[in-house]
């Protein structure tokens, strides 16, 4: 589904799968290509799109649980895009991949990296992205962040009218609480989190936070 020139978004399938984005650019890059077994019908929305999978350049995620980087390897071998990930990634990678997995009954989730992004930003040509580290789902959590076009991609911090749990391994309520009010802060109109719906329009973008703020932080 196209939402702006550049942006795509594609909801997720089903149990253990995640909303994968993709940003057509100078460089092209996908976000969460999300579970495994779902990867053969992503590919089909993606050539429904004109997205052929070998025009992709990187693949990369929000974060390492399981559902959002299952189909990392795959993908890649189908398209040749590179697996760049954040070095927060990195440092956290056994917590995110595979104790997480073991938590979640996976066994054997792996995959390599063959590079690391910038620290701070992701450069696609007309495009610029803020890298903003928001743990407390997950340890490892990166926003991406368009400050020109007003797009954040949060992953699981924060959804429509809820936020991601905090009891997987490296889960932290406080933590995720002082992520979202950072968020908050920033200008908004297309707030793409990793599952559940999107949120689009300044307005709704505010009001969503202001609920997860006052509703769903009593419950963490």
């Amino acid at each position: 589904m196209k939402l702006t020139d550049s942006l795509y978004f594609y909801p997720e399938k089903g149990m253990l799968d995640c909303n994968t984005y993709v940003i057509k650019d100078d460089l092209n890059i996908i976000i969460d290509p999300g579970s495994i077994q779902f990867l053969t019908e992503l590919i089909g929305d993606l050539f429904k799109d004109g997205i052929d999978p070998k025009d992709i350049n990187i693949i990369t995620n929000t974060h390492l649980h399981p559902d959002h980087c299952w189909a990392n390897e795959a993908f890649k071998n189908i398209s040749g895009a590179k697996i760049v990930i954040h070095p927060l990634q990195k440092k956290f990678y056994d917590m995110t991949v595979t104790e997480a997995s073991r938590f979640l009954g996976f066994q054997g989730l792996e995959f390599k990296a063959d590079s690391y992004l910038d620290n701070n930003k992701l450069d696609t040509g007309h495009m610029e992205f803020e890298l903003i580290h928001s743990p407390g789902h997950s340890p490892d959590s990166i926003c991406f962040y368009c400050k020109k076009e007003k797009i954040l991609i949060p992953g699981d911090v924060i959804f429509a009218q809820n936020t991601g749990r905090v009891d997987l391994p490296g889960g932290n309520a406080d933590e995720l609480k002082q992520s979202i009010e950072a968020l908050s802060q920033l200008e908004i109109e297309y707030l793409l989190p990793g599952h559940i719906d999107i949120v689009t329009g300044a307005e709704e973008v505010k009001s969503n936070f202001e609920f997860v703020k006052k509703y769903v932080f009593a419950w963490l």
